[in-house]
């Protein structure tokens, strides 16, 4: 079976489980697993004082989280390679600065989903917090390429600074998607949300939801309709990954607004038009 770690003992005050490496734990003994420290709090324990490991992640190179793990921070941080699945919710900071791999959530995650992470995969079955693939307070760059799926909604600053790679969220969204946006691409499926895109300088965010209601910013300025076709070859993708596509989005005419103005300008908001 592959390394499972299963909580045993839940926690009012978080854990941080970055020291809980796949690279490393799948060289190591159950028992091994169990003597790695974690933080709780302001001190240092050992993992089997809150979770049960079973197996090991030699032959398969994965590793599976099992609870309710709302209260447990920096699952999959700088992960590499391999597989990660969460069998419930998760907590801050899944997936930050990740480089390569895949992690699949089967419940919910909070805040700082996949930030600044470089590469691989990220699927969230349930919903998300705020700051999806979002850069850090004082940082310079979002998320420089992988793909993050939320199935459900998320909250506000989507794609916070992105450089490269994709974010697709199938409900809806908070405000401020895409802000300081440095390009790359979001796709939103049911809208919410206002003041996306501000000062945004290059890439792409897409409404698939022709009743999203969404009013761009001041500074943002129609190129009148448009039928993109990179954006059939992403729907596709995603919809090929078990993505919730809304119907008829693929061969859609959007509205092609152009900013943010008061940047370089050469952002886009493609927002779908009613049949």
């Amino acid at each position: 079976m592959p390394l499972t770690i299963s909580l045993h003992t839940p926690s009012a005050i978080p854990l941080e489980v970055d020291a809980v490496v796949l690279e490393t734990v799948r060289g190591q003994s159950a028992d091994d697993v169990k003597r790695t420290l974690i933080q709780h709090g302001n001190r240092q324990v050992q993992v089997g004082e809150f979770f049960d490991v079973q197996g090991s992640a030699a032959d398969d190179n994965m590793l599976v989280w099992q609870g309710d793990l709302a209260k447990v921070k920096r699952i999959g941080t700088k992960l590499t390679a391999g597989t990660i699945r969460v069998e419930g919710n998760a907590g801050m900071h899944l997936g930050a600065e990740m480089q390569g791999g895949e992690i699949v959530v089967e419940g919910n995650v909070a805040d700082w989903c996949g930030a600044e992470m470089h590469g691989g995969r990220i699927h969230v079955r349930g919903n998300a917090g705020h700051l999806v693939g979002a850069v850090y307070r004082g940082g310079h760059k979002g998320m420089t390429g992988g793909e993050i799926l939320i199935h459900g909604d998320a909250g506000d600053e989507v794609g916070h600074g992105i450089r490269r790679g994709l974010i697709a969220v199938a409900g809806s969204i908070g405000g401020f998607a895409g802000v300081g946006m440095i390009a790359g691409t979001i796709v939103v499926g049911s809208g919410g949300g206002n003041r996306h895109g501000a000062g945004m300088k290059r890439g792409t965010i897409a409404f698939l939801n022709p009743a999203s209601g969404f009013e761009p910013l001041p500074t943002f300025r129609s190129s009148g309709p448009y039928q993109p076709t990179f954006l059939r070859l992403i729907l596709r993708e995603l919809q090929s990954a078990g993505f919730a596509v809304p119907a008829g989005a693929a061969h859609a005419t959007y509205e092609r607004w152009c900013g943010d103005l008061v940047e370089l300008g050469k952002g886009e908001l493609l927002v779908r038009q009613a049949a």
